[in-house]
């Protein structure tokens, strides 16, 4: 029988003749499992919000982007199209071009962006799920705006009265007074109209690839940058290498991640920060375990001086109360996540903390998450154990 494991037990689930030192074990217990439940159910809480936002970055991102390594644009052909097609991995690909324009609608401006799209994007992004009122149809006069655009000029959509103007300042050298129209302009009706964000939704206007590359004067063998969605077994890395020897190095192949590297540094700062704070957090709460342990030990200070006397150990005598307060730390930090998990099923089935009236609190509860309280309260439960076991010396047992 291992004596200080079952002794430990023992002092653990008995009652002190003291009511004030079963009060302070009992609070103790208590700062163990909230402080666990919290953790875990904020960690889960930013790992909710990390994908709320970036389900937003999903709908305009595509799985990979490839872009041009110099310049503004990249060359393309009949053959090195089939060949993007044909590598392993890729599911669909889509042509984009995108340049900045000057919008007018009945004497209201917007300075936004074109994206010159083919038939194929629809393929590769979740067009379908970011439209709000009308429908996805481009043709050689029409376009899909956002949200923010229409409320900034006032416009509508199957407004064939009032046409937007679509402007676009001619490449080239020289005066603008040297040429009788400096700039490319198209008269179009909104047939869609699309919302993800704020800054997306006054952002992009959607058009037929051909119109775009007349609009800002690229050729039609030229694009701004090619978008690709992966088949569901791609492996990703594999993919990016056969993308870039295709193009012999000449372009750059970004993943989601890279694309909102942003977005990613920025959620992951403040997750680890917030885990930082939480971990100060324990640190103090902890200090009540250490004292519960210290009250115990001079609680038990007549127990201990006749083990002593029987041939236990100083070593064993303070290793009693480190498994105290390693029992107290393990199954505290195993109740708090049981609760942790509770309050989360119930928050995504029956939600009870809302961002507005109509949107639940995101919440996604991770293994890894559950792994990370674990080692956090442990290491810290053990360390307040150790220091307060340490209060066993020979000076008290004599």
């Amino acid at each position: 029988m291992n004596v200080p494991f079952y002794i430990a037990g023992r002092y653990l689930v008995s009652k002190s003749k003291q009511n004030a030192i079963n009060i302070i074990n009992g609070i103790s217990v208590f700062v163990v499992v909230v402080a666990a439940a919290a953790l875990f159910v904020v960690l889960a809480g930013f790992a909710g919000l990390e994908k709320y936002s970036l389900t937003f970055a999903s709908v305009f991102d595509p799985d990979l982007k490839i872009t041009p390594k110099t310049g503004k644009t990249i060359t393309i052909t009949d053959a090195k199209m089939n060949d993007l097609r044909n590598i392993s991995g890729i599911a669909s690909y889509a042509k984009v071009i995108e340049e900045r324009v000057f919008l007018n609608f009945k004497n209201k401006n917007h300075i936004a962006y074109i994206k010159g799209v083919d038939a194929n994007y629809g393929n590769v992004n979740a067009i379908d799920s970011i439209l709000g009122y009308g429908g996805w149809v481009l043709s050689d006069n029409t376009v899909v705006i956002g949200n923010g655009i229409s409320n900034t000029l006032g416009m509508g959509i199957y407004d064939r009265k009032n046409r937007l103007q679509i402007i676009v300042p001619k490449p080239g050298k020289g005066s603008v007074a040297s040429t009788s129209k400096p700039f490319n302009d198209a008269f179009v009706i909104a047939t869609g109209i699309y919302q993800v964000t704020e800054e997306l939704d006054k952002k992009y206007v959607f058009t037929p690839i051909d119109m775009a590359q007349h609009l800002a004067s690229i050729p039609n063998n030229e694009v701004s940058f090619i978008e690709v969605k992966l088949a569901k077994d791609a492996n990703q890395k594999a993919v990016i290498k056969k993308i870039e020897h295709l193009y012999d190095g000449r372009v750059v192949v970004k993943n989601r991640e890279q694309l909102n590297d942003a977005l990613y540094k920025m959620l992951n700062t403040e997750n680890v920060a917030i885990y930082l704070i939480f971990t100060l957090v324990l640190i103090v709460a902890l200090f009540n375990l250490a004292g519960a342990i210290t009250m115990m030990i001079l609680d038990k200070k007549e127990n201990l001086k006749t083990l002593y006397a029987m041939g236990v150990t100083l070593k064993k005598l303070r290793l009693i109360f480190f498994l105290m307060g390693g029992l107290i730390t393990v199954l505290g930090g195993l109740t708090g996540l049981i609760i942790g998990y509770v309050l989360l099923w119930v928050q995504q089935v029956y939600p009870f903390v809302f961002i507005s009236p109509t949107l639940a609190y995101p919440v996604v509860p991770k293994v890894t998450d559950m792994a990370i309280v674990m080692v956090t309260i442990t290491i810290l439960g053990f360390g307040a154990s150790k220091i307060a076991a340490n209060r066993v010396s020979r000076r008290l047992l004599t």
